[in-house]
């Protein structure tokens, strides 16, 4: 029978307590939310959504088409050129996800004879745009420059390292300067993933790169996501004219994928402008993420220090995390259940975000939940 496999597959998922499900939520939930990832509370913020509806407004609700053909719009030149302002960069390309961009720059960067270096928990968007890149892929220990620079070593070619700066599951932070020296060391690009760190980390939330003073050099290229502390969708490459012309001739999901709907590049731009005249909201993410590790912590759990805003919450099973991230849910609270196969090392967690227009109460109130419904 065609597609039989996939009975199997699914009872082996259900047997390990490995099955996942949508829960469409609803637009005026009484959960209080720790699980998306809108860290500065912008998505719904009037601005915000005022730059969506009049994108909309004025350019219709899609693209129409590639960004080659029809799908660029005076918006997206205006977002891209503030977006690299903003992050210290010499240019912009959006694209139509974060997951776009990543493939994009990762596969178009790494031609045949490079060598990719790859760290072991990278995004999945990484790690995919390792597996279709031409070049071959070497994968290291987690934040360790000392494992890239035995690869680069090992390699005579074209060569890049590759790293989230903020890693979704736990929130732990790479090792920036340690991984640009040595790239620079062996002559190797280092492309980042900047998403969990736009908007939280740096000078008024300009990012990871840009707070390690990496911003802005010829061989460093970062990539962000609009739908995270920007609170819209799309994602984005920064790094050097010519890296960023390069992509524009040869990244495919650039080429080939409709442009980044008017309405989310209006909402993106919206969020930036609000976040470049409130910098202190940076600082109100990172400490929320502060207070709920300390209060977490005084509760006797598991919780990780943050780098940035992700809270990681250690379960005792996958099984176990299921059940908790209901039992919170029925208590009144969002949180994130990550489990495998979405955790590199297997160990099953509730992640938390520390949005920045979190209450006092609220933390309280959060923690109190996720301490009484331990498993």
């Amino acid at each position: 029978m065609a597609f039989g496999w996939i009975d199997e597959q699914d009872r082996a998922r259900r047997e390990a307590g490995l099955v996942r499900v949508l829960r469409p939520r609803q637009a005026a939930s009484p959960l209080l939310d720790l699980a998306s990832n809108d860290y500065l509370g912008l998505a719904r913020h009037p601005e915000v959504v005022e730059g969506a509806a009049s994108a909309a407004r004025t350019w219709g609700g899609g693209a129409t088409g590639s960004r080659l053909v029809t799908g660029t719009t005076a918006l997206h030149a205006e977002l891209e050129r503030e977006l690299a302002d903003f992050c210290g960069f010499e240019a912009a390309l959006v694209f139509s996800s974060g997951y776009a961009a990543n493939l994009a720059a990762v596969t178009a960067l790494a031609p045949h004879g490079s060598l990719v270096v790859s760290d072991a928990g990278n995004h999945a968007s990484l790690i995919d745009g390792c597996r279709l890149a031409r070049g071959t892929t070497q994968v290291v220990g987690h934040a360790d420059p000392d494992a890239v620079r035995k690869a680069l070593a090992a390699h005579d070619g074209p060569a890049l390292a590759v790293s989230d700066t903020i890693f979704s599951v736990d929130g732990d932070a790479a090792p920036l300067a340690g991984l640009a020296e040595t790239c620079r060391a062996h002559g190797a690009g280092l492309i980042v993933d900047d998403a969990h760190g736009l908007g939280v980390l740096g000078d008024g939330g300009r990012g990871a790169v840009r707070g390690a003073g990496l911003a802005g050099c010829e061989d460093v290229v970062a990539t962000v996501t609009l739908s995270k502390s920007l609170g819209a969708q799309g994602g984005a490459v920064l790094g050097p004219a010519r890296v960023i012309a390069h992509l524009v001739n040869a990244a495919r999901t650039f080429i080939f994928d409709t442009g980044l709907a008017p309405a989310a590049v209006g909402a993106a731009l919206a969020a930036l402008r609000l976040l470049g005249r409130e910098p202190e909201r940076a600082a109100r993410a990172r400490a929320v993420a502060a207070a709920l590790h300390e209060r977490l912590t005084a509760a006797g759990l598991d919780a990780v220090r943050p780098d940035a805003a992700v809270v990681s919450v250690r379960a005792p099973s996958p099984e176990g995390a299921v059940r908790w991230a209901a039992d919170c849910r029925a208590a009144g609270l969002s949180v994130g259940c990550f489990r495998p196969p979405s955790v590199p090392d297997g160990i099953s967690r509730l992640r938390l975000t520390a949005r920045g227009d979190l209450s006092g109460e609220q933390i309280e109130r959060a923690v109190r939940v996720i301490g009484d419904t331990r498993p």
